[in-house]
């Protein structure tokens, strides 16, 4: 059958997986919407929110224009792969289902529904966990970590490469599980976890048995010594609880890395870890000592347990300073008003992908990515910066001009060319 369509009320529901079944279950995987995509106005709508939220309760906003700008940009620049491929989680998730399945359960069925909510936030707790125990994985998902900051825009902040790991942790659900259900789920336990990025909720009373909340992702955000590897879980706290890894809220979280990064750059976000690892690994003797430091923890070295040392977690005072480059004003300004303009060239792309050539679909990513490093480095006030927007600038205009990128809204042609 045709594509069920999802009102307003159904989308705004399925950012708290509060969607049951009989509203969220499709026969087939073309039928399951992009909630993802159709959730994009309520992002927006509650960071506003938080924002104001924030202001009342203590007369301070909740994040800062150069980190919130580099949290977008690494959202964007995560989402990027999919304008060219396929998912691989959906696409490796099919295979196996198609040639190895060894039975099927009911895609109408409740059971199946509940059984694949609670499959999907177990394998994510899995490999939410290894992102944090294993070196190379960590390289990845360090940057969802890299924020001084812990708001909203925080949830947005993803790593490109780290999709390409996680969909083995799915693979045994495709033995029996429909990929139209899994489909769902995926979606699901993503946009659930996009509003416990946030300080202005404080406690859920009962809740807080059972679900990931803020308070407890707060704490898996932390750098303090006491939230260092703690509450893995996207939307149920229940594994942690299960397997040792819960950390309750208590001294006031630290937030980032224990060795800040200290950059708004997103491709320098993306590779400076695995830049970093490639060197230990040639600096290492040892052929053993080699693999360890690609497969155990971020803190290992030669003679330390796989972990590493918890007395070598830098001590946290309270009176740590996120980094933070003094610019002007009017360029902060800049930058906000010409990321409005990429961010709107970015909807365009994916509103108008399938009618695109792949030459001119690489030309606007291309044209995407320099945006975004340029704003990044005129964040970190670098003295090429400027240069670079300049060229970035030149570049905009001709492709706009030549008809290599558009704006949702031709009204605005002029505008944007000034």
């Amino acid at each position: 059958g045709a594509p069920r369509g999802t009102s307003p009320g159904q989308q705004l529901r399925a950012l708290f997986y509060v969607l049951p079944p009989g509203e969220s279950s499709f026969r087939t995987v073309e039928e399951v919407p992009d909630y993802v995509e159709k959730s994009i106005p309520f992002f927006i709508a509650f960071i506003v929110l938080e924002f104001a939220v924030s202001w009342v309760q203590k007369r301070k906003l909740p994040g800062r224009i150069n980190d919130g700008i580099s949290s977008l940009s690494l959202g964007i620049l995560s989402r990027l792969p999919d304008v060219l491929f396929r998912s691989v989680e959906l696409i490796s998730y099919i295979y196996i289902w198609d040639n190895y399945r060894l039975f099927e359960l009911p895609w109408d069925s409740q059971w199946t529904w509940y059984l694949t909510l609670l499959g999907v936030d177990f394998a994510y707790y899995c490999f939410h966990r290894l992102s944090h125990e294993v070196n190379i994985l960590w390289a990845a998902h360090q940057i969802h970590h890299s924020s001084e900051d812990y708001n909203l825009f925080t949830a947005l902040r993803q790593s490109v490469l780290q999709k390409y790991t996680s969909w083995i942790f799915n693979l045994p659900m495709a033995l029996f599980i429909p990929p139209s259900v899994f489909a769902v789920h995926l979606q699901f336990n993503l946009l659930y976890q996009f509003w416990i990025h946030t300080e202005v909720i404080t406690n859920l009373g009962p809740l807080e048995w059972i679900l990931n909340t803020p308070s407890h992702h707060r704490v898996h955000h932390g750098r303090n010594p006491y939230c260092i590897d703690k509450n893995y879980g996207g939307t149920l706290i229940i594994w942690d609880r299960i397997f040792g890894t819960f950390e309750a809220e208590d001294a006031k979280v630290v937030y980032g890395l224990t060795h800040p990064v200290n950059s708004f750059d997103p491709i320098m976000l993306q590779l400076r870890p695995l830049a970093h690892i490639w060197n230990t690994f040639w600096a290492t003797p040892g052929f053993c000592n080699k693999l360890s430091v690609i497969f155990k923890g971020p803190g290992w070295g030669p003679g330390k347990p796989r972990l590493g040392l918890p007395e070598e977690i830098p001590v946290v005072t309270g009176k740590e300073v996120p980094f933070n480059p003094r610019v002007p004003g009017y360029l902060n300004c800049y930058a906000v008003v010409h990321f409005a303009v990429v961010l709107d060239l970015y909807t365009e792309l994916l509103g108008t992908v399938t009618m695109l050539s792949q030459g001119a679909i690489l030309l606007r990513i291309a044209f995407i990515i320099l945006s975004l490093t340029s704003f990044g480095l005129l964040m970190e006030n670098k003295p090429k910066a400027g240069m670079l927007e300049f060229i970035r600038c030149l570049v905009f205009v001709a492709a706009y001009k030549l008809g290599y990128v558009r704006s949702q809204f031709s009204s605005l042609d002029y505008t944007y060319e000034v």
